[in-house]
């Protein structure tokens, strides 16, 4: 209605994964402010998905409350997050398309590659733009604009990122890089320059002053983020956009690591704050929403009515992160 508030929505990435090892973790733990939310909200919104596709749940769910597809159904791979930087920063991206730039550390082995997970470099800012400079001749030779964002992220604007369908970091960082890789024609000149920057790279002196302290080198980097913003994309985030979310990504390193003691640990902090703020908000009858995203699908949850689920549960026992694990 009008002048109402708009509900508190807390949207978690990497609430559950598909390891044994994170189910293992689950069993037998109390996360009681969980359970007692999931217990007073009812299913509003099943975004079913896969662990192969290239945009994550949390990514997708993202997405469509802030409007970044023009399409209803959109593709996999498709959401502008470059683009969308530029407009909270206050940039104007036009209808050019951008990219994010990751430097990066691939892990060689005989049969696989493995990306590391670029936050977990802790790359300087002096370290990063020093590598920029290096690289950015070999990208301007492809017609790629290549600038700083911030010292894990550089931001690049080409007509090559038009359409390209990429990988997003959260699901490549940890794994094979493999089945993540644009193999399209239209990714043939940053799969050239991948090789390249490997040869590049290995001779910078940046390099070998973090090699000679212990800590691992840049040889590559990953492309994400890639698209244009569609038509009618908002110049400026809303601030008090209905339904908009707050997004708790505490989960994100350890869950990456598969340190699932560390998760797990991390899950009873957010069940103490976050769900307890949320839990209050739903006990004064405020509006609330809850979305938890997995590596497959992404469930929200609504406060403002009982279904039936959650009259049985509240009857016969707790609803838990445990028994939503195959969902997610």
């Amino acid at each position: 209605s009008p002048g109402q508030d708009p509900p508190m929505h807390l949207l978690i990435p990497f609430a559950c994964l598909t390891d044994p090892g994170a189910h293992q973790v689950l069993k037998g733990v109390a996360l009681p402010n969980l359970e007692k939310l999931l217990a007073r909200m009812t299913e509003v919104n099943v975004d079913q998905g896969d662990s192969l596709s290239l945009s994550p749940p949390h990514e997708r769910a993202q997405a469509q409350i802030l409007g970044l597809s023009s399409d209803p159904s959109p593709q996999d791979g498709y959401f502008p997050w470059a683009a969308w930087d530029l407009v909270k920063s206050g940039r104007r991206p036009g209808n050019e398309a951008w990219a994010w730039v990751s430097p990066c550390h691939w892990t060689v082995n005989s049969d696989h590659i493995i990306m590391d997970d670029p936050q977990a470099l802790d790359l300087t800012e002096a370290e990063s733009r020093t590598l920029l400079e290096a690289v950015r001749p070999y990208f301007e030779e492809d017609g790629i604009a290549i600038d700083y964002a911030k010292p894990d992220r550089w931001l690049a604007r080409s007509e090559l990122f038009r359409g390209m369908a990429s990988a997003s970091m959260d699901r490549v960082a940890g794994d094979d890089i493999d089945g993540w890789l644009p193999k399209t024609t239209q990714a043939a000149p940053l799969r050239r320059l991948q090789n390249e920057m490997q040869m590049l790279l290995y001779t910078q002196p940046v390099n070998d002053a973090r090699a000679a302290s212990g800590l691992q080198t840049v040889n590559s980097f990953w492309i994400s983020g890639t698209g244009a913003l569609p038509e009618g994309t908002p110049s400026a985030p809303a601030p008090s956009e209905a339904d908009s979310p707050v997004i708790v990504s505490d989960l994100r390193n350890a869950a990456i690591r598969r340190d699932w003691d560390g998760w797990i640990q991390t899950w009873k902090t957010l069940d103490a704050t976050h769900c307890a703020v949320l839990l209050r908000e739903v006990g004064a009858g405020n509006r609330a929403r809850l979305t938890l995203c997995g590596e497959r699908s992404a469930i929200t949850f609504d406060a403002r009515s009982t279904g039936f689920l959650n009259k049985i549960v509240r009857h016969f026992g707790h609803y838990s992160l445990y028994l939503l694990r195959d969902q997610l």
